[in-house]
């Protein structure tokens, strides 16, 4: 039986978008996810960093875009997803 993958809603400046998130990590202090848009083979992924204060009563996400951070980031989510092809 295959595990039903979480879905969240992302708010841009264009509407809603759906991504089902396929893992999350804690790197020092901060979460972040990795999330695709699509459950199909050609999908597109993203990592979303957690941006969200102890007020905020949903959690807050936005674009991980520093190209440091990114590869960074990439190699952690490849090594948590090692059985799983991933292009980013």
């Amino acid at each position: 039986m295959q595990e039903k993958t979480e879905q969240i809603v992302f708010q841009t400046d264009e509407g809603e978008v759906l991504f089902y998130v396929l893992e999350e990590a804690r790197i020092s202090g901060v979460n972040y996810i990795l999330v695709t848009d699509s459950e199909e083979d050609e999908a597109e992924c993203y990592i979303l960093k957690d941006v969200s204060s102890d007020q905020d009563p949903e959690a807050v996400y936005e674009m991980v875009e520093d190209d440091e951070t990114l590869k960074a980031l990439q190699k952690v989510f490849a090594e948590l997803l090692e059985d799983t092809e991933i292009e980013f």
